[in-house]
């Protein structure tokens, strides 16, 4: 029988003294927009603690345009911290929504986002403490609809079983056609069944059931997936984008939270997509094409947002927001309008080539914290393979300007294991971190010089599907922790502080990255050990992540090892973010010679496939070039 919806939040009240930051879990933010007389209810899960989903800019845009249809609330939920979740387990409270302190399971439909795959185990965490089955194959009439949607769908077969409908790509139109679909079917009497097949036929929807895996043609050891013979699914399900992006709201937060963030301020997208084309980058690929808000509304949604949530800082987000053709006039706009005001305008990180003395001052307002550039390899013939297109004259440019203008910090963030990495290469990056150190030193004033740091966050390449490098092996584990401990004795100047990603995390990362269904049962089973908040580096557990992976018969080690030839079928390719696998091989093609591909949006098209596949095109509205 359906759970009922009702407000269960006297259950959890009498735990909330007995936990870890009980402000998580008491509601009343200023500003939700749940509907208390809706007849059908959505709740949006991000798979992790308040603090951290709440700044989710992709959560916040679907909760406003859910709660503005006719007959739709949205609601939110965030996974219980382990201290919560145990208690509540043993009180036998089910998981419940933040604003209405509803049972999860007596929604119709439960959305949960993929922000990385490092998310997975909480998918099960959330899924079992709402008493629903972890399983869509388990799961009865009286259950909501499961689905999934976010930046990180785009090999979905590992986690595919856990939900009846993937949303790939951009979700706002989707999302509520998926919501007002089953909202018409379950009005109808329509099994559920019948409603999740029905799920299809939505543009940008992938509903895993209707497919099965194969290896009867030359293929990864993880198979290929095609639709299952006579169900009506579409060959390769390719994503949803939205055209007019600059019709949509801009100030997508309306919640002002009791309790501190990760990111505690105002967020305003001024632009989305990235045509760069760094190919180690999934973002890039699957974000095109390129499309920017004009400087009137950034403005103007900035002043708004401001007035609204009472922030003393705004942040400009995108994935690279000194490309914005108008992002001068923006800035110098903004810092003429909060002058004298404390509020800082923040960008979250700089591009180096676009960042000049100009720039250093536009952003560097009247509080300067820390810098942060990713130049993401030390070496020219690193950044040529995997196609940054910056020199180290635009990192001594920036740096210059940046330090001139009154900086004292600057953050460099770099990877290795990319392809075709040497020895040599780890050294450059310290020794680029050496040079921007004394770079920074000669040009501010003597007293300011023993103020003057450096830090370099070091990441494990990761391969990931639909990008160029999809194909690559991740580097051995053993080789890692060598690299790092090269990384380490080669900085010469110890106010070079050196942070390095865990090569354990980095290793399920990839693994999770790159199978197929197989890994599935793993998941299940490191989560039945006790895998949770598996992106804490104090909860995770890679022993948890090894016995479950041997108990299935999968070597994570040749899992992640293996390069896939380009003749392969690959897990993931029956989704598509709209770029052709003749791109991405082209590409793959390029790194090995060291050759460079432009940005489309700063000379002419290189032949993505995003545009003519996606019938979308780059909207600018200014000049970059």
């Amino acid at each position: 029988m359906r759970v009922a919806y009702q407000d269960c939040f006297h259950l959890i009240e009498p735990l909330l003294a007995k936990v870890e930051k009980p402000s998580r879990y008491i509601d009343h933010e200023w500003g939700t927009l749940s509907k208390a007389d809706a007849d059908y209810r959505c709740c949006l899960i991000y798979p992790d603690v308040y603090e951290v989903g709440l700044p989710n800019q992709g959560i916040a845009i679907l909760y406003n345009i859910l709660n503005q249809a006719e007959g739709i609330s949205c609601e939110r939920g965030y996974v219980p911290w382990p201290d919560m979740g145990d208690a509540m387990r043993e009180a036998g409270i089910p998981l419940l929504s933040l604003e209405g302190a509803a049972p999860v399971a007596s929604f119709d439909i439960v959305g949960l986002h993929v922000p990385h795959e490092m998310a997975v185990t909480n998918f099960l965490e959330a899924l079992d403490l709402a008493g629903i089955p972890l399983l869509a194959a388990d799961r009865g009439e009286d259950d909501p609809i499961i689905i999934a949607g976010g930046p990180s769908v785009y090999n979905p077969e590992p986690y595919a079983a856990f939900f009846d409908a993937i949303l790939i790509g951009e979700g706002e139109e989707s999302l509520l056609e998926t919501c007002q679909l089953h909202r018409r079917l379950r009005d109808e009497g329509v099994p559920r069944a019948q409603i999740v097949e029905q799920l299809a036929s939505i543009a940008g929807n992938y509903v895993p059931s209707l497919y099965e895996v194969r290896h009867d043609e030359p293929c990864s050891p993880h198979g290929y997936t095609v639709p299952r013979e006579g169900k009506d699914a579409p060959t390769v399900v390719y994503k949803r984008v939205v055209e007019d992006f600059g019709a949509t709201n801009p100030l997508s937060q309306s919640c002002v939270p009791y309790a501190q963030l990760v990111h505690d301020r105002l967020s305003i997208e001024i632009l989305r997509g990235c045509a760069r084309g760094c190919r180690f980058c999934q973002a890039g690929m699957t974000y095109r094409p390129v499309r920017e808000r004009s400087a009137d509304q950034i403005v103007s949604s900035v002043i708004q947002g401001l007035e609204k949530t009472g922030y003393d800082e705004v942040s400009l987000t995108s994935l690279s927001t000194t490309d914005h053709s108008c992002i001068r006039d923006v800035l110098g706009r903004l810092n003429r309008r909060l002058e004298d005001t404390g509020i800082r305008v923040s960008i979250p990180s700089q591009r180096l080539d676009s960042f000049g003395v100009d720039m250093a001052e536009s952003v560097a307002g009247e509080k300067k914290g820390g810098l942060t550039f990713a130049p993401e390899a030390g070496s020219q013939r690193m950044r040529d393979i995997i196609n940054k297109n910056v020199t180290e004259e635009d990192l001594d440019r920036a740096a210059k300007a940046a330090f001139e203008a009154g900086w004292n910090r600057m953050k460099l963030y770099f990877m290795m294991g990319l392809p075709g990495e040497r020895d040599e290469d780890i050294v450059a990056i310290a020794n680029l971190a050496d040079h921007v150190l004394e770079l920074g030193r000669s040009v501010v004033p003597k007293a300011r010089r023993g103020s003057i740091s450096v830090s370099i966050s070091v990441s494990v390449f990761i391969p990931k599907a639909a990008t160029p490098f999809q194909w690559c092996p991740q580097l051995d584990y053993d080789d890692v922790k060598r690299r790092q401990k090269l990384l380490i004795t080669s900085v010469r100047n110890r106010a070079v502080r050196v942070h390095y990603h865990d090569a354990e995390t980095s290793l399920i990362e990839a693994a999770l990255s790159r199978a197929g269904r197989d890994m599935t049962p793993v998941i299940i089973d490191a989560w039945r050990s006790g895998s949770r908040f598996d992106a804490w580096v104090e909860h995770f557990s890679l022993d948890n992540w090894k016995e479950a992976a041997a108990k299935n018969g999968i070597d994570l080690n040749e899992l992640v090892h293996l390069p896939y030839e380009l003749d392969w079928r690959l897990p993931w390719e029956h989704v598509s973010p709209g770029c052709t696998r003749g791109f991405l091989e082209r590409e793959y093609r390029r790194s090995l010679e060291g050759v460079t591909t432009p940005d489309c949006t700063r000379t002419s098209c290189t032949g993505c496939g995003i545009c003519p596949t996606l019938h979308a095109k780059n909207v600018l509205v200014g000049d970059r070039a």
